[in-house]
């Protein structure tokens, strides 16, 4: 989920959820686990909700707590086929 968030500018739940393959409901409680979290943060632009990943972050699990989430992001936010040029 996160990976879609870094790569595509704007997306909507909908798009989240069908790019993840699960429902926009339990898209909506993931982005508020991970928000709670402090990896990503919400910012409400009108009608539209906009989120952007904190890269700094350190993943969860003791043996990777010394990684930040921004190095795997930009691993696979640049690979071949992403998209990304």
């Amino acid at each position: 989920m996160l990976l879609v968030i870094a790569t595509t500018p704007n997306p909507l739940v909908e798009d989240i959820a069908a790019t993840v393959g699960i429902t926009p409901r339990a898209t909506l409680q993931i982005l508020k686990d991970l928000e709670d979290s402090g990896y990503l943060h919400r910012f409400r632009e009108g009608r539209r909700t906009r989120y952007t990943i904190d890269p700094h972050q350190h993943f969860r699990h003791p043996t990777t707590s010394q990684k930040e989430i921004g190095e795997l992001l930009a691993i696979f936010a640049h690979s071949p086929g992403s998209g990304q040029r």
